[in-house]
């Protein structure tokens, strides 16, 4: 087992530095002035698959069986059918992969294998399949404004298709992004369209500039470098496995074990800064993933960024944190489950998340323990944030004590998708006396709950009906 996981460490490390190495080779030498997007796709999907089979070996069949298999459901299932159809077939062959995995591999021990794929796989091909519904099934008076935006309004080729699913950049790390965003990168437009977004005050269409993906490619390697040092660092020096260790369960203080929770979980986070850093790199590095002018006027090269680093550390909100970690997997769940369910889409958004991880009972532990703490963070938010917003000190006196609260909360909620199994998450929180999930509870059930200000626009009375689309 150990083997097994340095050996796909090795392969993805490989696999990532050849892939940051040809999207370089991909932006000089097939820029979209150099070669038509029909080579671009095929070149960018044959060095997807080749990476595949190189980290992955017969596994990577599952890839391919999984995309042609919802090309066959795109071309063939009718528009008002085709995102139901689609997520049917993608979350069920990606659960029953799930499924397998406890079986090949040893029960709590979590095993980085094809799976990891096959989930940004499962998210682009119903991300796809929603976008073509909204564009060719749903009235445009029943679109939000980013699902109008984002509408596909023809079906893509089977070349389009495989590339936008299989191409090297994101087939091994992803993240997900949309296919409007991918076909004009591919196409060429993609940096034109976004600096024509904020309004660009230059005359035509060639006389706007191509901004270099350099110094963003290299402050994110610097960043992925530092990430790595401190995952082999902390990992060792703070293993999870301490948590169900019978010194913290039995004789440790509560303090210590809250202490110890908290470093635990910050050593296990570089890992994740890592990996999706140097995947973010490696778009940009293809020239992909520009995302306009900010706000001090620099081009930035966020548009795939999967995670704010400084927001996360300093976030003083459970809202404020999952909003900056694994951003591209949050906004396939807001596009495919929260704004289209009619009921209860905080609990159904949590449970379809935990489903998309996998079966361990852990990941469940985790999401299940934050729907009580988004709802009670939420509830004292409404309640109390505008007592401290008259002074400086005040405000700030809030942020710390929120800051503090949120990072532990954040800890104790996350502890089971590291420990997996039933018993190991039971015996934490047991020895923790389950004090988050019933701190949480005693709010929701005591503090009145205001409402929130609506933050979505106005829509036509035919809207009503697109949460069950």
């Amino acid at each position: 087992m150990i083997l097994y996981n340095y050996c796909y460490l090795v392969n993805f490390v490989a696999c990532q530095l050849f892939a940051l190495s040809a999207a370089f080779w991909f932006r000089i030498y097939l820029h979209p002035g150099k070669a038509s997007p029909e080579v671009r796709h095929a070149l960018a999907t044959l060095l997807g698959i080749y990476f595949v089979v190189f980290c992955f070996g017969w596994y990577a069949v599952h890839l391919f069986v999984l995309v042609l298999m919802c090309y066959g459901v795109m071309v063939t299932a009718s528009v008002s059918n085709i995102h139901r159809y689609s997520f049917l077939v993608a979350m069920g062959y990606l659960t029953i992969c799930h499924i397998s995995r406890i079986y090949i591999f040893h029960y709590g021990i979590l095993t980085t294998d094809f799976s990891g794929p096959l989930m940004i796989i499962t998210q682009k091909i119903t991300t796809l399949a929603f976008q073509i519904h909204d564009g060719l099934g749903r009235k445009a008076e029943d679109l939000s404004a980013e699902q109008h935006r984002l509408a596909v309004k023809v079906k893509p080729s089977l070349l389009e298709y495989l590339s936008y699913h299989l191409n090297f950049m994101s087939v091994i790390a992803g993240p997900c992004n949309n296919f409007k965003d991918y076909a004009a990168f591919i196409e060429g437009r993609h940096i034109h369209m976004k600096l024509l977004e904020v309004n660009w005050k230059q005359k035509g269409f060639h006389s706007l500039p191509e901004p270099s993906p350099s110094g963003a490619v290299i402050q994110k390697l610097c960043m992925t470098l530092m990430s790595l040092l401190l995952f082999l660092t902390l990992s060792k020096s703070f293993p999870v496995t301490f948590l169900i260790d019978d010194w913290f369960v039995h004789k440790a203080n509560f303090l210590s074990r809250l202490w110890y929770l908290y470093v635990v979980m910050q050593a296990a986070k570089p890992k994740y800064y890592f990996a999706w850093t140097l995947a973010d790199a490696v778009h940009n590095a293809a020239g992909f993933g520009f995302n306009g002018v900010d706000a001090d006027g620099h081009f930035s090269w966020d548009l795939l960024s999967n995670l704010n680093i400084w927001k996360i550390e300093t976030a003083t909100s459970f809202k404020m944190y999952l909003e900056n970690w694994n951003i591209q997997t949050s906004a396939w769940l807001k596009c495919v489950c929260y704004e289209r369910v009619p009921w209860y889409p905080t609990v159904l958004t949590f449970l379809l998340s935990a489903l998309w991880h996998g079966i361990y009972p852990g990941y469940y532990f985790t999401f299940l323990t934050g729907v009580p703490v988004t709802l009670a963070a939420r509830a004292v938010r409404n309640n109390y944030r505008h007592h401290f917003l008259s002074s400086k000190a005040r405000k700030v006196a809030y942020d710390v004590v929120t800051w503090a609260a949120t990072q532990l909360a954040v800890s104790y909620a996350a502890a089971p998708f590291v420990l997996l199994a039933v018993e190991p998450t039971i015996s934490l929180y047991k020895s923790m006396f389950f004090f988050l999930h019933i701190i949480s509870l005693l709010i929701i059930f005591f503090l009145p709950i205001k409402p929130r200000q609506p933050q979505r626009q106005p829509q036509s009375e035919n809207s009503v009906k697109k949460k069950v689309n």
